[in-house]
């Protein structure tokens, strides 16, 4: 079974493994860095450590967030680093079991199938679950 934290970005949902968050704390306006990418918002202090921010819809390809009162900061472990995602809205926590998560379909080349573990249909809605150790993977090349 898997234990998953589902989120917004704009009008779609999204979800990550729950065992890769460490908290979700309210938006926090962030420090930007010079020449950084585009979908690195910037940095905040969290409890005296520098916390890098993404703009998880800006990096998935959507339109860039606009952070308000109800924005959160996923702060997840990925790998060996602490990132944080901005997201909208922090939506549902829930269990399903490997065999309720469908592949995702192959609509585009330029389509990264590794940062997608699979698509979750749910209710009437559908969930798209985040790979975030390929995300990630991808954002540490640039870095390199």
């Amino acid at each position: 079974m898997l234990e998953l934290i589902a989120f917004t970005l704009g009008d779609q949902e999204f979800c990550i493994e729950v065992v890769s968050v460490r908290e979700i704390r309210s938006w926090t306006p962030a420090t930007m860095l010079p020449h950084s990418p585009d979908h690195v918002r910037g940095v905040i202090n969290l409890r005296g450590a520098v916390l890098p921010v993404m703009d998880l819809a800006l990096r998935l390809g959507l339109a860039p967030a606009e952070p308000s009162q109800g924005s959160v900061i996923i702060v997840t472990q990925i790998g060996s680093q602490t990132v944080g995602l901005l997201v909208d809205l922090v939506s549902d926590i829930f269990t399903i079991s490997a065999e309720e998560i469908h592949p995702a379909p192959d609509v585009s080349k330029t389509m990264d199938r590794e940062q997608i573990r699979g698509m979750i249909p749910m209710d009437e809605r559908m969930i798209c679950f985040l790979q975030l150790n390929a995300l990630f993977g991808a954002i540490e090349s640039e870095a390199a």
